[in-house]
């Protein structure tokens, strides 16, 4: 029998410290590791970069929480794609990504990558032919797959898109920070490789900044590959950081069930107001992927977005003036955040496929009051 999320949660890497009986295992704030002897190492610990307890930990957790045979924490969600590319890639070869991606996505791939020889094509994941004819490209090793997406929250079929990248010889990967291992099992749908920024719902605090790569079982191969991109390149989570992540995740099944139910009732109140074009919210009946989220999903998660009927301008007022939502970079964390994506997130994406409306606006929903954040958003809109 295998334990539940929340089991593995908590206990998964986090054995109580033998020593002293300590529930909580102690942060290791070590650079290096003495040596019984030359090449007498304890437990395989001979430097920081190359491995740490704490690190470790998390690792194991984040493995126990995706389904994965290993995990690797980074020092940003950014250092963890990049791991992942430079194990992956060579110049000349072919990336596709959803055409609604995270801005930073796009540009590591186009910008960095793309200078070094690596072609990338941006496609609607949401089209079965154009990203099969997307894979058939020369030399496409990757189909990158974000869902929901950011910011318009569309919904792909992470089974389907899977089945069309290993029919192609690719790999699938899938940017699950937006859902997280709470609501989403993308290794179960038939993912190579889960990439999470922990920045966001695994660490939930916004206090500290992490990513992470999952590796699904049948890789030996690209574990390694990727496991010496972390050592050699040396991106790796510090300790405390690591530390705050997993504290972070015991509390994570709670947390989105509650960021759920939050932005379930903004959703629901933004919906239909006069002042509000559209509201992009998997768990609306109206959302074009609310059946696909129902079935790949266990919850809709805290995050929307909403198109102001009254333009750009409408748009940045709104952003600014709301109380309990604060105006902000990021999300996932348990206080109500806003942004404008198109000046905000997405910024290095304006003017490619990837620009964002200059009429949407993005919240993260926290876990405050419900009652709260409805007043906030409706206080706002009678603003404008």
């Amino acid at each position: 029998m295998s334990d539940g999320f929340a089991t593995r949660a908590i206990h998964a890497g986090q054995q109580f410290d033998p020593t002293t009986g300590a529930i909580i295992p102690p942060v290791y704030l070590t650079s290096t590791f003495v040596q019984d002897g030359i090449g007498g190492l304890r437990n395989g610990y001979e430097y920081g970069r190359g491995g740490n307890p704490t690190r470790d930990a998390l690792q194991t957790q984040l493995a126990a929480l995706e389904g994965g045979s290993r995990a690797l924490s980074f020092s940003s969600g950014l250092a963890a794609e990049d791991a992942v590319l430079r194990a992956t890639l060579a110049p000349g070869d072919h990336v596709v990504l959803g055409g609604d991606a995270y801005g930073g996505t796009h540009r590591l791939i186009s910008r960095v990558y793309g200078a070094w020889g690596v072609r990338l094509t941006t496609v609607d994941l949401g089209d079965a032919d154009a990203v099969r004819a997307a894979l058939a490209a020369e030399r496409t090793r990757l189909l990158w797959v974000e869902t929901p997406s950011n910011p318009l929250m569309k919904i792909s079929d992470i089974e389907l898109l899977a089945q069309l990248a290993h029919e192609a010889g690719v790999l699938a990967v899938v940017d699950n920070t937006f859902a997280s291992p709470a609501l989403q099992q993308p290794i179960a749908l038939g993912a190579d490789v889960v990439v999470h920024s922990t920045t966001k719902y695994l660490g939930g605090h916004s206090d500290v900044i992490g990513g992470a790569v999952v590796i699904a079982p049948g890789h030996e191969e690209l574990e390694q590959s990727i496991g010496f991109q972390q050592f050699a390149v040396g991106a790796v989570s510090a300790p405390l950081d690591a530390f705050l992540t997993s504290r972070g995740i015991k509390t994570l099944e709670l947390r989105m069930r509650q960021h759920s139910a939050n932005a379930q009732a903004v959703a629901e109140t933004l919906d239909g107001h006069p002042k509000i074009e559209r509201v992009f919210y998997p768990g609306l009946a109206s959302h074009p992927g609310h059946a696909l989220a129902a079935r790949q999903m266990s919850g809709f998660g805290g995050m929307l977005s909403v198109a102001l009927a009254g333009g750009e301008a409408s748009a940045r007022r709104f952003a600014e003036s709301t109380r309990v939502f604060q105006l902000a970079e990021s999300l996932g964390g348990v206080e109500s955040l806003i942004g404008y994506p198109s000046e905000m997130t997405h910024a290095s994406v304006k003017g490619t496929p990837l620009a964002v409306p200059e009429n949407i606006v993005r919240l993260s929903v926290g876990i405050e009051s419900s009652e709260d954040l409805v007043a906030d958003v409706l206080g706002a809109l009678e603003q404008l």
